[in-house]
């Protein structure tokens, strides 16, 4: 399985913005199994190509396509299929239900289509430190802490690509080296590929490709 990018560019840059870009403008694949780690300066559209891949945005021009399919032509009941069977993802503003305990902003998305048994919710919320906050509302767990529940959260379906917008940020160096390695773990299980966006390029991260947006 592979995505493909034909010259996508957002309709509303300036062409100055995509001249140096490796992505933008480009005729690009991403493949099933290979880690690609995307190095987005601010102002260079980071978040709207993760949207733009996950199918929420269609404000570009060019062509975006899963196995040759133009994504812009799927139907809505399409795409939710899809991405229920093929494609996860770490929002950078995490969308997390505030108003719902830990356990069920992950237990909630675990039920749409189910990879892993419920008790693995609290398997990794142990490994990544939180395992204290399952029973507790989201509103009050530090945003660090809601980073960690929004990886489990998207870990908790099947997937051949995982789309990570900064997934980090807000991580010091041993929780951000303990969520990397369970996000490691389950794509080289799967076979599922990583597209790591952030703001520079992080030495944990060994990527087969190093992209420039």
């Amino acid at each position: 399985m592979h995505i493909r990018l034909q010259e996508i560019i957002p309709t509303y840059f300036e062409k100055a913005q995509t001249t140096d870009s490796e992505i933008w403008g480009e005729k690009i694949s991403f493949n099933k199994g290979e880690h690609i780690h995307i190095v987005a300066p601010s102002g260079s559209g980071k978040t709207s190509l993760i949207h733009f891949i996950y199918g929420l945005r269609k404000d570009y021009e060019g062509t975006i396509s899963y196995l040759d399919e133009n994504i812009k032509k799927f139907s809505l009941e399409k795409f939710s299929t899809f991405r229920q069977k093929n494609l996860s993802i770490v929002f950078q503003d995490l969308r997390l239900f505030t108003n719902q305990t830990v356990s069920n902003n992950i237990e909630l998305k675990r039920q749409l289509n189910p990879y892993h048994p419920a008790e693995k919710i609290e398997e990794m919320a142990e490994r990544l430190g939180i395992v204290n906050k399952l029973n507790r509302l989201a509103s009050t767990c530090s945003y660090g802490e809601q980073q960690r529940i929004a990886i489990i959260r998207s870990l908790m379906q099947p997937f051949d690509f995982l789309l990570l917008d900064e997934p980090f940020s807000n991580l010091d160096e041993n929780n951000r080296n303990k969520a990397f390695e369970l996000i490691n773990e389950e794509c080289e299980v799967r076979n599922a590929s990583m597209i790591f966006a952030d703001l520079k390029e992080l030495d944990f991260f060994k990527g087969e490709r190093i992209l420039k947006l």
